[in-house]
């Protein structure tokens, strides 16, 4: 696993969102920074956790033009479920062959409870609108995600 670190260019990609519809990183650096944050399984319960939590924040997100785009490998349907069942008000981008998961060095070798296998970790990339990564969000707890974006964002 190859992560992107600060100062990385941020692989352009468009996939699809809950509804079915493309979304492509470079349209929504247009408006301003994007957060990227990889999560490994949708309505999981640390995922729907650091899900709402972004969703409760989406005010103060939109007052800093920061896009929110949550990339899992869960197919679209999937996707579609979550994100009316949490009421969702982000695009979340189906990844199903993990391509751009790698292409950001998300995409290894996990371990839980004994077993070994190959998934997403989760981790979240603040990328600025030259498509730079500005910042990588490694260290946290689901439910604190998005109080360690919005505090790192109103320092920057």
């Amino acid at each position: 696993m190859n992560t992107l670190i600060k100062g990385d260019s941020a692989p352009l990609f468009e996939l699809k969102n809950q509804d079915d519809q493309p979304i492509s990183l470079s349209q929504c650096l247009e408006s301003g920074p994007v957060l990227v944050y990889f999560y490994p399984k949708a309505s999981t319960p640390g995922c729907t956790v650091q899900a709402c939590g972004l969703r409760d924040s989406k005010t103060a997100l939109n007052t800093l033009n920061v896009t929110v785009l949550g990339i899992s490998p869960d197919p679209v349907p999937k996707l579609s479920r979550f994100a009316e069942k949490q009421e969702l008000n982000f695009s979340l981008l189906s990844d199903e062959d993990h391509a751009i998961a790698d292409a950001f060095g998300v995409w290894g070798e996990k371990k839980f409870m004994g077993k070994i296998y190959d998934g997403i970790h989760r981790l979240s990339f603040l990328i600025g609108q030259d498509g730079k990564v500005t910042h990588v969000f490694n260290k946290f707890k689901t439910k604190e995600h998005h109080d360690v974006v919005l505090n790192h964002l109103k320092d920057a």
